[in-house]
């Protein structure tokens, strides 16, 4: 089911892209195959490989205050594994690294998922991040594209009921006993635990310098990437971190946004005036781009991760 869902639903976008394109649509998202500046794609895969390389590097911080220092080739490889695993079954990356971790550096399989279960909340803060930073740039065109689907006292109503439907399910997971809302605290007190590992780390400083700049990298990377496009390079920043942040979440609960990236490009790159063919287009060139990157890359490491282990 973790596989078969996902690969489904991205068909199915796939499938009602590409019928919902006219004839003339569908030529015109080939000519702009054909004319897209594919030296800002490969720069911004490269910059998006020294983001993984700086996360290698950072995850050797979390792994010091455990007694534990693993070969920076080996936290790399581990990384590119989990990217590749990550395109079959959502999520499942995690695992794949600290099994990789587990095998050749010696490092218990549960205190290395702890790991990356704490590397994965601090990513979670910087993505809030990124989104309360779009949200405040472009908040005037964002509250005008809502006005124009619904009235305000509809906005206001169904800020009411969000405000209201969040007091009262914390309330009730808080209070409650049930084995379901015990998980979910369970969960919180986890993340909690994490963060709180964050701080107590020795090398905080460069712990969060390397987290600033793998996200700086990954903006950069995607900044570079929307010039490939004349129609999209003039987009302001403000737009480009919105679907950044936006294709971001495509990856994160899906396999790695199959069918999804390019929808969502087009979906929210429409609301600043973009065609929905320019915004398929830019969707496919970063997804392929990115996804060609990472099967090369995790290849690679499923071959040479027991080459360069050999003699331990």
């Amino acid at each position: 089911m973790q596989i078969t869902i996902p690969i489904g639903i991205g068909l199915f976008l796939i499938l009602y892209l590409y019928n919902s394109f006219s004839d003339e649509q569908l030529a015109e998202t080939k000519s702009y195959f054909s004319k897209a500046n594919y030296s800002y794609v490969i720069l911004a895969v490269i910059l998006n490989f020294f983001s993984h390389l700086t996360r290698a590097v950072r995850w050797n911080l979390m792994l010091e205050p455990m007694g534990y220092r693993a070969k920076l080739a080996n936290n790399f490889m581990a990384i590119s594994v989990a990217y590749l695993f990550n395109l079959l079954i959502p999520r499942s990356g995690e695992v794949s690294r600290a099994i990789v971790l587990d095998k050749y550096e010696k490092v218990p399989f549960q205190k290395g998922f702890g790991s990356i279960i704490s590397e994965r909340i601090v990513d979670l803060f910087f993505l809030m991040s990124f989104t309360s930073l779009a949200l405040i740039l472009e908040y005037e065109t964002l509250y005008d594209y809502l006005l124009n689907l619904f009235s305000s006292g509809f906005l206001r109503k169904l800020l009411v009921l969000f405000l209201v439907i969040a007091i009262a399910a914390g309330s009730y997971i808080y209070f409650s006993r049930k084995r379901i809302n015990q998980k979910v605290r369970t969960f919180v007190s986890g993340l909690k635990e994490g963060l709180l590992c964050v701080l107590r780390m020795r090398r905080k400083s460069a712990f969060i310098f390397q987290s600033f700049l793998i996200w700086i990298l990954y903006v950069t990377a995607f900044y570079v990437a929307v010039q490939a496009l004349p129609e999209t390079s003039a987009l302001p920043l403000g737009t480009v971190i919105i679907a950044f942040v936006v294709g971001g979440l495509t990856i994160t609960f899906t396999n790695s946004g199959f069918g999804s990236y390019p929808f969502a490009m087009a979906a929210v790159l429409s609301i600043f005036g973009i065609s929905k063919t320019i915004g398929v287009t830019f969707g496919w060139i970063v997804w392929i781009s990115n996804t060609l990157t990472s099967i090369l890359l995790g290849v690679l490491s499923l071959i040479f991760l027991p080459v360069y282990n050999k003699k331990s």
